[in-house]
């Protein structure tokens, strides 16, 4: 059955939410919807409290990692960590109390060009019950391509039946982002969400557009139940006034 999960995303130190089409290396800074007043910590602490599992902390771009680090101190084996994940530093994060690492660039070339031997290795090393892969995408002319570097960079895969069956057997979880409406409170890719709960074969998560409980139940009804849902600008602890925090314990309350 469809769950909340929480988020935490990191821009520059600081939890914003932020227009995800609008991320880049250089140039003007993304829109922001929200700046936090409150720390990546405070955040943590209060899914702990709520008995959130399973939700993530996102690193866009430099300078998040202190942040980042004092949320997984804040709820220890809670939340997934993403955002410069690779080889090099999963056991690192998975120590600094991850309960999974989230992967996504690295498992690419520079020119976006899948790389599997990335992924195999990685579930070698760290074990893939604590693997999500990132399948975040864009809208193109042949569905929804996998998009890298925050967004900027698309793949050469599509998020599809056989690529989901495929890379099952290296990861326990996705995270898939519809970047083309992250952060605009406008309404879900329902046509994603379906694609996505068509398959269902290992857990999955949905983030992108949510504005308000309809769309939480959307996620529902059209995933069959199969994908869960992050909700970012629209919730009130982040600034909106599509969605409270609280009805979305109860939400999770009656799927227990």
């Amino acid at each position: 059955m469809t769950k909340f999960r929480p988020c935490i995303d990191l821009h520059e130190g600081h939890v914003k939410q932020i227009v995800g089409g609008t991320l880049r290396d250089s140039g003007a800074g993304p829109k922001e919807n929200f700046v936090s007043e409150k720390s990546a910590e405070w955040y943590a602490e209060l899914y702990r409290e709520g008995g959130l599992t399973g939700g993530h902390v996102i690193q866009l771009g430099a300078g998040n990692r202190d942040a980042a680090r004092e949320a997984l101190s804040a709820w220890p084996n809670g939340m997934q960590i993403g955002g410069g994940i690779n080889i090099r530093n999963a056991v690192e994060w998975l120590e600094a109390g991850a309960s999974q690492i989230i992967i996504t660039s690295s498992l690419f070339d520079s020119d976006g060009r899948f790389l599997e031997k990335n992924l195999r290795e990685l579930a070698a090393e760290v074990g893939r019950e604590n693997i999500v892969v990132d399948l975040s995408c864009r809208r193109t002319k042949t569905g929804w391509t996998v998009a890298m570097n925050r967004w900027q960079t698309l793949t050469n895969i599509d998020v599809t039946h056989p690529t989901l069956e495929t890379l099952a057997e290296w990861t326990s979880e996705y995270l898939i982002h519809a970047a083309d409406v992250e952060g605009l409170c406008n309404g879900i890719d329902a046509e994603l969400v379906e694609e996505l709960g068509g398959w269902a074969g290992v857990p999955m998560t949905y983030a992108g557009g949510v504005s308000g409980m309809d769309d939480v139940l959307l996620v529902a009804d059209r995933s069959g139940g199969n994908v869960d849902v992050t909700v970012g600008s629209a919730l009130d602890i982040f600034g909106g006034s599509g969605v409270s925090y609280e009805s979305l314990l109860e939400w999770n309350k009656r799927k227990v």
